[in-house]
């Protein structure tokens, strides 16, 4: 996946301060009690002396790694696309291996409650919305505002409900279109601290924004997002744009560096400037911006933002929101799933390499330092993350630092599709899934990581699916007609009808399996 996804993005730099946390723990440094060093031969390459060519690499730190005190819980993480929640049912989403379920009530507002019902444990999230609240499906137990249990099918009449039959409850905030929850219980909500992005707020700012189930841990995520490296060869010829004969070696200047995070700019080294500003937040907001002054002194903003969610081990959600004020006529041309799909399509460019990566670090157990070879020219925001985790790492469930690490606690927890006609039936409603395999619900789906999300794609798919349907239809009755029909004219009209209606039929084809079919590299033997 691409920093900026071939678009040029850069920020106006406004310094954040940095910030002081109360709690200092000792580090836990990683001390690797077997020698990893390898010794291989390499070739020098042109103008680099073999007794200098470790300057092409990240300067190491050394000495202790600076520890600062952090709580994953307590942070705003970005939760879902505001325009895609849907209306007519729950939806069940992870932070890290905290299950919530996100719903509206009958008068639209949003509430999010631990996903699992007080009754028995069942998923709330596959429950459904009835007169407003929230239902459980396994014994009809309902639920309304701050969590409380206002309906129990089962209590005699003149029963009371159990004060314990509540469920725990989360805070979550609508911001500038996306909605963030705050994790923690023991620390109230800090509405101030929701992320808050200048560009967005813009006059004239637009922008088209995805959501992305991906099968890889976040930390992967943010690494390659925040490598403008490997768009040329990954991302070769996608959209017109990237190019791998472009591959080249990059500059970077580092800014700030805080305890939330890191800043800087960016550029081509041949172009001998670095136009584009990167800035990552805690936990893990990360943007790429721009501005660009036209010929009449006006400036225009452009910004690629990418708001990154854990979701468990080895699985994450990204939220993509690329705008500018200023938009492109020939962007107008596409239809706004046109550009859904290419992003899936850039996703599953990287899908493979990024998934076994996280493979190889879960299975080595030893921080980035002693498997990365990280250089100056291309690598520098990678070094700068996996630094930035050393400092806060020891505060999540789990992280792989540039030189320490920790490990899971919990195993990843692996969960099953529902099986049967009624299973996949109930799986076919909004924010569910759909019916049959190519909808079945698993990260290696491209209908499951971004349609099954999307309002505008599920209604696109199902819109062209109908369309392909009554043009099938309308075909098929044609080419009778032309069969039955003795008159030339006639057979000619519905010929022409079949043949309209088949390449109609075709088109529509076309849209759904662009919506829905992953990308496989041509060169890729199956």
């Amino acid at each position: 996946m691409a920093l900026s996804l071939h678009h040029p993005f850069i920020f106006h730099n406004t310094k954040t301060p940095s910030i002081t946390l109360l709690q200092t723990p000792k580090p836990t440094v990683f001390r690797n009690q077997i020698n990893r060093a390898v010794k291989c031969a390499a070739v020098a390459a042109p103008g680099i002396s073999g007794d200098s060519k470790e300057d092409v690499l990240v300067d190491e730190e050394r000495g202790r790694v600076n520890v600062v005190g952090y709580d994953w819980t307590e942070e705003w993480y970005p939760l879902y696309l505001a325009k895609d929640v849907p209306d007519d049912a729950p939806l069940g989403l992870t932070i890290f291996d905290k299950q919530v379920v996100l719903f509206r009530d009958g008068k639209g507002e949003l509430h999010c409650y631990e996903d699992r019902c007080p009754h028995r444990l069942a998923k709330l999230s596959e429950g459904q919305i009835v007169d407003g609240r929230l239902e459980c499906l396994y014994h009809g137990w309902q639920f309304e505002g701050e969590g409380k249990c206002v309906k129990i099918p089962q209590l005699p009449a003149d029963a009371k409900i159990p004060r314990s039959a509540c469920t725990k409850t989360y805070e979550v905030k609508d911001s500038q279109g996306v909605i963030w929850i705050w994790m923690s219980h023991k620390t109230p909500p800090i509405p101030s601290q929701i992320p808050w992005f200048e560009n967005f707020a813009r006059p004239g700012f637009t922008d088209v924004s995805t959501i992305h189930e991906l099968p890889y841990d976040h930390s992967i995520l943010l690494e390659n997002l925040m490598d403008p490296a490997h768009v040329p060869i990954s991302h070769d010829r996608t959209d017109w744009s990237a190019k791998r004969e472009d591959a080249q070696p990059l500059l970077f200047k580092v800014t700030e560096r805080t305890n939330r995070g890191f800043a800087g700019w960016w550029g081509r080294e041949a172009e001998k400037s670095t136009p584009n500003f990167l800035r990552f937040e805690a936990p893990c907001n990360l943007q790429n911006n721009r501005e660009i002054v036209d010929k009449d002194g006006v400036t225009n903003y452009f910004s690629g933002l990418f708001l990154c969610r854990p979701t468990g081990q080895g699985k994450s959600m990204l939220i993509v929101r690329f705008g500018s004020t200023k938009r492109s006529p020939l962007a107008n041309i596409f239809p706004k799933w046109y550009f859904h799909q290419n992003a899936g399509k850039v996703f599953e460019q990287d899908m493979g390499f990024l998934s076994s990566q996280n493979e190889i670090l879960m299975k080595e157990k030893v921080p980035t330092k002693e498997l990365y070879i990280n250089l100056r020219s291309s690598d520098t925001w990678v070094a700068e993350y996996r630094k930035w985790m050393d400092k806060v790492g020891h505060g999540m469930p789990y992280h792989f630092g540039h030189s320490t690490i920790s490990m899971p606690v919990e195993p990843a927890v692996v969960e099953h599709a529902p099986a049967g006609l009624v299973a996949s039936i109930v799986a076919s409603l909004p924010a569910k899934g759909g019916i049959g395999i190519k909808y079945a619900p698993n990260l290696a789906n491209r209908y499951f990581r971004h349609v099954v999300h999307c309002k505008d794609c599920r209604n696109v798919v199902k819109a062209f699916e109908a369309w392909k349907n009554r043009l099938s239809v309308v075909a098929a009755l044609s080419v009778t007609f032309a069969i039955l029909f003795n008159g030339r004219q006639w057979k000619a009209l519905f010929l022409l009808a079949t043949a309209v209606s088949v390449g109609g039929a075709y088109v529509c084809a076309t849209v759904v399996a662009m919506n829905t079919t992953n990308f496989i590299r041509t060169h890729r033997r199956l």
